[in-house]
């Protein structure tokens, strides 16, 4: 069984920061491709980082400079979120694609979300 676990959310000021971390529990050999997403009640889940490839990450327009997706492991993601404002309050979701485990690879898991919220 594979999950996706998501941490590090909260309540800061704007202009504050926040780290998120994604895990990947269970016995997983690697994650072929990861995303952060965010949504907001009412609206549509949008991009917040993905990884393109081995090396490369694209960032959704309104992030970037601020915030910085990272590979920890072959586990474990992080989004550093910096300079926050009001408008990237939202419930920030992992995702993780092509997922290699002993029984064959898992696709498309997401997390349960964590809240982010920036307000003063």
């Amino acid at each position: 069984q594979v999950q996706i676990v998501e941490s590090g959310g909260g309540l800061v000021q704007p202009g504050g920061s926040l780290r998120l971390s994604c895990t990947v529990v269970g016995d997983i050999f690697t994650v072929a491709a990861w995303g952060w997403y965010r949504q907001v009640p009412g609206n549509q889940r949008d991009m917040v980082a993905t990884t393109i490839g081995l090396s490369d990450i694209v960032y959704a327009d309104s992030v970037k400079g601020r915030f910085t997706m990272t590979r920890d492991n072959a586990k474990t993601v992080s989004l550093q979120m910096n300079g926050l404002k009001p408008e990237d309050t939202a419930v920030y979701y992992c995702h993780a694609d092509r997922i290699a485990t002993m029984s064959g690879p898992v696709h498309d898991k997401w997390g349960r979300g964590t809240q982010v919220t920036v307000s003063s």
